[in-house]
């Protein structure tokens, strides 16, 4: 009988250094943000920048979420983890959406109850300067970080990129609101309809981040055109007969599979290895987000 091969995508101490020094950047950024919000928000009469610098602060909590993540996800497999630690990653990534949500929950039922009292402020143009630089700061912050994610393939770092992309679109917001005042001063409450802005699109990026945790969870099998892939890759390599029970689940981000082939059982043993071997070879080339795949041959 042949044993099945096993090949694996090795995880290296270059990438935990990358992601933690993006999240230590990502960190001091939003220590110099926090204060440069409240101190604008608080001089420029403006709620929606005090709400963001709120959100800002909420980052720091999830920075540290990450850099945790990151060092135990990155572990290597042990007797208590055969499939290795990546699924600590998942977890960051799910508290950094439970964050957001929560933070979305704060500024929504302050905003809605300033809209319902008709609270109003009356924000300076230092507020609309404030909301401006964060813009700038937290999109060059979203980029860089998301890169970093795409390349060491880490969910909880990608999940960081979009809570700075979030504190973007909510300066975004609060710019639109604090411009509007401006140029005409009574749409003050304007301000805070901008921060009923921010609730929304804070919770939308948090319900998509917890959303993909709960599917890598729950072991849900990617997309139908993943599948193929997988399959045509296989089948591409000389001597298989079929491919069948492929079984393809993600861990913090990477994929984990297990696929059997069928070749000639009169083959030898090392023949079928070999197969087996272009099979994982292949696979490894072309599906950039793989971490582990199994290969069982079946002979026909």
């Amino acid at each position: 009988m042949v044993q099945p091969v096993k090949g694996e995508l090795k995880l290296t101490d270059t990438s935990i250094q990358k992601g933690q020094r993006i999240t230590l950047i990502g960190i001091l950024a939003n220590a110099v943000l926090i204060v440069i919000k409240f101190m604008g928000g608080l001089f420029g009469h403006s709620q929606a920048l005090l709400a963001d610098a709120i959100h800002s602060v909420s980052d720091l909590f999830t920075d540290a979420i990450v850099l945790l993540g990151l060092r135990i996800g990155r572990r290597a497999a042990d007797d208590e983890h055969p499939f290795g630690h990546r699924r600590f990653e998942t977890l960051a990534s799910a508290i950094v959406g439970i964050a957001l949500i929560i933070v979305a929950a704060i500024i929504g039922f302050e905003s809605a109850r300033n809209i319902y009292l008709h609270i109003e402020y009356s924000p300076t143009w230092l507020t609309v300067a404030v909301a401006a630089f964060s813009i700038i700061v937290k999109e060059i912050l979203y980029q860089y970080t998301a890169r970093v994610g795409r390349s060491i393939k880490s969910s909880a770092v990608t999940a960081n990129a979009w809570h700075h992309r979030s504190d973007a679109l909510s300066s975004v917001a609060v710019l639109i609101g604090v411009a509007g005042a401006q140029i005409k001063p009574s749409w003050h409450i304007l301000d805070s309809y901008a921060a009923v802005i921010v609730t929304i699109l804070i919770l939308k990026v948090g319900l998509e981040i917890i959303f993909e945790a709960i599917r890598e969870f729950t072991d849900t099998a990617p997309d139908p055109k993943v599948l193929d892939k997988v399959r045509q890759c296989a089948l591409d390599v000389q001597g298989i007969f079929d491919v069948h029970d492929l079984k393809i689940r993600t861990s913090g981000g990477l994929m984990q599979m297990e696929i059997h082939i069928s070749v000639d059982g009169d083959q030898t043993v090392k023949e079928g290895h070999r197969i087996a071997k272009e099979v994982e070879n292949c696979l490894i080339r072309d599906m950039d987000n793989l971490h582990q795949v199994i290969v069982h041959v079946d002979p026909v």
